[in-house]
């Protein structure tokens, strides 16, 4: 499938009462910034340094975060809760592109890879290949070094409410400055929002825009996790192992979501699960519980046969950030992450991977991409819908187009009983498959058609049905967003087109 050539910003005319001015007469007009990131944490932070290299940091840069210093880019009172892994091809795509490295302690602990294992631990898959698991307390400190020295403006201390308009743009932020209690506003050519997935700035957009504002819950994970020490116990590569993540796909453990045992060092883990809360409705009725999820998180580490005498980490480097729980969404990138004088990136823009709710890696590529898409923007003298257009497809190309067929599959998989999910762990994935799992993209079941007769069970031929259908479905949505709309004009056209396949899949997947 081609993917769509790029095409040069142009800019267009907007009104200012009678007259109509061009919008590089527009960015003319004094602001306090030429760009503002809204959320200093992992993507806002890369988003700025990307600004900063691509225009050789010629540009004014500032980024507003809630948080104190020594807390830069906090989610909540509990840390920055999140699974902490990523894959090294992700941090390669930032370093090659805006030459940004990271190193101990930021990064941990290095992995070889992630390891999916059936309910039954009889069936484990490989993706993700070679990969770090970073120190979500170091990181943003790092983040604040470099950025520091690429000239970008750091503001702490300031919860932001909504965003300013004039003439249907977004043209700045305003809120509270934390430290003085005084309302806080400042102006730019472009707001870049990471203040993530609840973003109250994306809920409140008044402008005419194609962004959705809010999420649907179902596309919502409740997840938690411990960082955590332990003693050796009894050793078991399917509990823990030091080289590799382990994800545990178990409707009981965690229903319409998995379990994680994710290792920082030989002694050291970071553990917990994610759920979706209409799954663990039916699970807890079907056991008759009546189990949260931090009760469920609890129970997987005390079944860890792995982990003898588990506390919560003691180090320094975790003390503000041992445990808590968040929410992420499980679904595509916002249909569109573009509105006049606005971007979104990261969980702002609903970008953890539909599959396993892993946000650090498209967050890293969309902040990489979303720096250069703005300095480009401002320097053609468009900061439109239009002129940040481009945005979208270089999004989509790096990384977006797989996104809705893992949503649909994800959806499929939150249907099946785990006896399901043994048998097509063990029967239903051929080479092709684990190879296209491991790469993060939606399999092809090929084999499935093949075993016709041979499918043991009513609920077995019908999990068989549901896998040909998601890799027809992939196949239609990856065609159809590389067939994005190179301008807003074609996007009502394309977004029907979407809603009509995502629907017809709904309905035949039963959710």
């Amino acid at each position: 499938m081609k993917k769509p050539r790029r095409t040069d910003p142009k800019p267009d005319l907007f009104s200012y009462g009678s007259f109509k001015y061009s919008r590089s007469i527009f960015l003319a007009v004094k602001t306090d910034y030429d760009i503002i990131v809204a959320g200093g944490g992992l993507a806002g932070m890369i988003a700025a340094q990307s600004a900063s290299f691509y225009s050789k940091q010629r540009l004014s840069i500032l980024v507003l975060d809630r948080n104190p210093e020594p807390a830069l880019g906090k989610k909540t009172i509990n840390g920055w809760i999140c699974g902490d892994a990523v894959g090294k091809n992700t941090v390669d795509f930032m370093t090659e592109r805006i030459k940004i490295a990271w190193g101990n302690p930021e990064i941990e602990h290095p992995v070889k890879g992630v390891m999916a294992f059936s309910p039954d631990r009889q069936t484990s898959i490989p993706f993700d290949g070679d990969g770090f698991m970073l120190n979500r307390q170091e990181l943003p400190q790092r983040q604040l070094r470099d950025a520091k020295k690429m000239g970008v403006n750091i503001q702490h201390s300031v919860a932001l409410r909504n965003l300013l308009y004039e003439n249907g743009s977004v043209i700045g932020v305003e809120g509270t400055d934390l430290t003085t209690n005084q309302p806080y506003k400042k102006t730019a050519k472009i707001v870049i929002d990471a203040t993530g997935v609840t973003s109250m700035l994306r809920n409140g957009l008044t402008v005419s825009s194609k962004i959705e504002k809010k999420i649907d819950r179902d596309d919502l994970e409740s997840t938690g996790r411990h960082i955590m020490k332990f003693e050796y116990g009894i050793e078991d590569k399917t509990d823990f192992d030091s080289d590799y993540c382990i994800i545990h796909l178990d409707q009981d453990i965690a229903p319409g979501g998995y379990g994680w045992v994710f290792p920082k060092g030989k002694n050291k883990v970071n553990i917990g699960l994610g759920v979706q809360q209409k799954e663990l409705l039916k699970r807890n009725e079907r056991l008759g519980r009546k189990d949260d999820v931090t009760k469920l998180i609890n129970d997987y580490v005390k079944i860890n046969k792995a982990m003898k005498n588990p506390l919560l980490s003691d180090d320094a480097s975790d003390s503000q950030n041992a445990t808590g729980n968040w929410q992420v969404s499980v679904r595509r990138q916002n249909d569109c992450l573009v509105a006049n004088g606005y971007m979104l990136v990261g969980d702002s823009a609903w970008m953890p991977k539909p599959l396993d709710a892993g946000g650090i890696g498209p967050a890293i590529v969309a902040a990489t991409l979303i720096g250069k898409n703005a300095v480009d923007s401002i320097e053609a003298g468009d900061v439109s819908e239009k002129g940040l257009w481009q945005y979208n497809i270089d999004f989509i190309n790096e990384y977006g187009y797989k996104t809705a067929g893992l949503e649909i599959f994800r959806r499929l998989l939150q249907t099946l009983t785990n006896e399901q999910i043994n048998y097509g762990m063990k029967h239903f994935l051929s080479n092709l498959d684990v190879e296209a799992i491991s790469k993060g993209e939606h399999p092809d079941f090929g084999t499935v058609s093949k075993l016709g007769m041979m499918i043991r069970g009513a609920l077995n031929k019908k999990l068989a049905d549901g896998l040909r259908f998601t890799a027809q479905q992939n196949k239609k949505l990856t065609e159809h967003y590389y067939n994005f709309p190179k301008t807003p004009d074609g996007y009502d056209t394309w977004h029907n087109t979407l809603h009509h396949i995502l629907d017809e899949s709904y309905a035949k997947l039963g959710n």
